[in-house]
């Protein structure tokens, strides 16, 4: 029995949108019964959120296409601006009706223009008679807006006297959006995240042909149990899925186990998953390159956690500053003339190596040092002649906001600023490369 069923909208369309959205019909379900009938005045503004990869976005676009209930999609983190979301709105709305042809772009200004181009739009769409809906993606970006654009967007009914309602999604609660002021409540609605039983459902739905759905099902399981607690994210768990299943065929390619030989399945997957666990939301490298490294054997680089994607984010001279502050952080003072002058003369080895010193400074963790000491092995170490510009301190700040360098006690000390590197050894040596 179809758990989708609604009066106003054909029993084949409402069992395709159910094949379309599983373990998402209680939401689909609640969202007919506020849309009610196409000719029916809805709830004015609706506000829908819930965590990343909850199907917020997918379930919206799939219900108003399925259903062919006339909407206007926009992506406020691409129209950032109030000007460039109202005259996004309008673009769409003039191509809303099928067999229209392209019009020239709408100029819109002010919110009175948007009302006003508005109405002419729906009446030249002959859209009056049916609900519109205005689905507004990444809605926490309004707040970045002018005052008056939320409050218009939830009462969006009232001031065009038109039917149409306002569909918000953000990740977000509604309490953060609520102007001091006061404004229309919408009609709140949470999306869940999706529980483990739900994402064995989703992800084995994609099975290739070739490969039999309990089979597939067994190796979705497999890979839930290792990812699910680091990772609820549905679109990554996909890629994951599809980026490690060939290696999970390999022995049944090779003929050395059948489909229902889990345990060899396992054994087989059980080390490229750890693998790809170092990688999981970083991107750190692309799927092709993971695919060889597969083929290949070999390990995922020599880069670890963020280094390998930061280190290339930095600016030439930041490179320098962090290599220079992990230095002086690790070295003791009395060695910074052994190690960075020339000439430094001889130094005798009873009196340079301290029984405290015998243990090694990585385990002791980084010392703070000051300014001028930094700056000092800044210029050993860098071939060209530097010049202490405010650009070169900005750059330190910068590092202290990337929390790749930390100040340590105040910094309106008399004797200047001191400093710690946080970074780890791996790290450098990303930099250092």
């Amino acid at each position: 029995m179809p758990n989708l069923e609604h009066p106003a909208y054909p029993a084949a369309d409402l069992l395709q949108l159910e094949s379309l959205v599983p373990c998402r019909e209680s939401q689909v379900s609640m969202l007919l019964s506020i849309f009610g009938e196409r000719q029916q005045f809805s709830f004015p503004s609706i506000f829908i959120y819930g965590h990343t990869s909850s199907g917020k976005t997918y379930v919206m676009q799939t219900l108003l296409t399925t259903l062919q209930l006339p909407h206007v999609f926009v992506n406020c983190v691409e129209y950032f601006t109030s000007r460039l979301l109202l005259e996004e709105i309008l673009t769409q709305l003039q191509s809303c009706s099928p067999g229209t042809e392209q019009t020239s772009p709408v100029h819109c200004d002010t919110l009175n223009d948007f009302v006003r181009l508005f109405k002419q739009a729906l009446a030249s769409q002959e859209l009056q008679d049916q609900t519109l809906y205005i689905v507004l993606d990444r809605a926490e970006q309004l707040r970045e807006m002018e005052a008056n654009i939320l409050p218009a967007f939830l009462r969006l009914q009232e001031l065009t006297d038109r039917n149409v309602t306002v569909v918000l999604l953000s990740e977000i609660v509604w309490e953060l959006f609520r102007p001091n002021t006061g404004c229309f409540e919408p009609f709140t609605m949470y999306f869940p995240d999706y529980s483990i039983g739900h994402l064995q459902k989703i992800l084995s739905q994609n099975h290739p042909p070739e490969y039999s759905a309990d089979f597939y099902a067994a190796y979705i399981n497999i890979l839930l149990g290792v990812f699910y607690m680091v990772c609820r994210d549905l679109k990554e768990l996909r890629h994951l899925a599809v980026l490690n299943f060939a290696k999970y065929c390999e022995p049944v390619v090779r003929g050395e186990a059948n489909e229902r030989d889990t345990r060899k399945l396992w054994k087989n997957i059980e080390p490229h998953l750890k693998k790809a666990m170092q990688t999981v939301y970083l991107r750190e490298i692309s799927s092709s390159q993971w695919e060889r490294l597969q083929h290949d054997g070999g390990e995922p680089g020599q880069l670890k956690g963020l280094s390998a994607h930061t280190h290339v984010e930095l600016p030439y001279y930041s490179k320098f500053l962090l290599i220079a502050a992990y230095l002086a952080s690790y070295n003791p003072v009395r060695t910074d003339k052994r190690f960075f002058l020339k000439h430094h003369g001889k130094i005798r080895k009873t009196n340079f190596m301290k029984k405290h010193e015998k243990t090694s400074n990585h385990l002791l963790g980084p010392k703070p040092f000051p300014l001028d000491r930094l700056l000092a092995i800044l210029y050993s170490i860098v071939d060209n002649r530097v010049a202490p510009t405010a650009n070169i301190f900005s750059q330190i700040t910068s590092l202290v906001t990337l929390q790749l360098l930390s100040m340590v006690g105040q910094s309106d000390q008399l004797d200047g600023p001191r400093y710690k590197c946080t970074v780890s050894l791996d790290f450098i040596r990303a930099i250092a490369r």
